[in-house]
């Protein structure tokens, strides 16, 4: 019997990316995405069925995971990928880029797995895997909003997996590094303020330096390849680093000191700054 995961965030880059690829192996594939009616290409595959769903609304996260429930006789896998990218100097953000931040990035992920948990415990079976990323360990110069919401969903699914792992529901985080996707370009909010232009040099460097990172990456096959790789993986596996940097920045920043660590991000996101 095929199994079926739901997958947020569908509509582009590493969410349409999964919905392509998990399908391809033979499952079932509830794709949700806030505007389903203007989706052309996933809808024509076998096995996948769209749904709405805002991860900020529970009413249609409810109604998605229900009507996804009827139609596959089940869910066995939620991967949490909606998530929205700010950018900038912290002092330039407003109150509201940092809530829908934190709205869409955190809370969204705990709205949608408070609303899977019930069927998972019905079932003493299920995966939950939030697509976090490297930022969710480390930091990187402009993305200290993002990293907040990043390091939480890292911490709220270490410490779940405690209450979860009885009901053997298992808590994975897939953690991509750069991956050439619209993060950087259609999807990113740069954080601006009328006035402010004490920054602007220091951010027209790093926000360059991290752009080339993000255009020289590998796309976000390798990403869905890796959430594959962990809704088959029957262990209790908690982290998966994915893409060309991610393993080995993660490794390194686990042996050096944070002082070093730092120096070699300044080193190069910082490349090209001067005071």
């Amino acid at each position: 019997m095929s199994k079926t995961v739901l997958i947020t965030g569908t509509s582009s880059g590493i969410g349409k990316a999964a919905v392509n690829f998990f399908a391809a192996k033979g499952w079932n594939v509830a794709a949700t995405m806030r505007r389903p009616e203007n989706e052309t290409e996933l809808g024509k595959l076998p096995n996948v069925k769209l749904y709405r769903l805002d991860v900020m609304d529970a009413a249609s996260i409810q109604a998605a995971i229900r009507q996804a429930v009827a139609d596959f006789g089940g869910i066995d896998v939620v991967v949490n990928n909606a998530g929205y990218g700010a950018v900038g100097i912290f002092e330039a953000a407003t109150p509201e880029q940092i809530q829908r931040q934190f709205d869409t990035n955190v809370f969204g992920v705990m709205n949608v797995i408070r609303e899977i948990l019930p069927h998972f415990r019905s079932k003493r079976n299920g995966t939950i895997i939030n697509v976090t990323s490297m930022g969710g360990l480390i930091t990187f110069p402009i993305y200290s909003v993002y990293h907040g919401t990043k390091w939480a969903v890292e911490g709220f699914s270490e410490a779940l997996q405690y209450e979860l792992r009885p009901f053997n529901i298992k808590v994975k985080c897939i953690e991509p590094g750069a991956i050439k996707t619209d993060f950087y370009e259609r999807s990113q909010d740069l954080f601006r303020k009328d006035g402010l232009t004490d920054y602007d040099n220091y951010v027209k460097v790093t926000l360059a330096n991290t752009q080339k990172a993000g255009a020289d990456a590998p796309g976000p096959q390798v990403v869905a390849e890796k959430i594959f790789k962990a809704a088959n993986d029957r262990s209790f596996r908690l982290r998966y680093p994915v893409g060309s940097q991610s393993p080995v920045l993660l490794s390194i920043r686990r042996i050096i000191p944070l002082s070093w660590f730092t120096a070699i991000v300044r080193s190069q996101v910082e490349k090209g700054f001067k005071k």
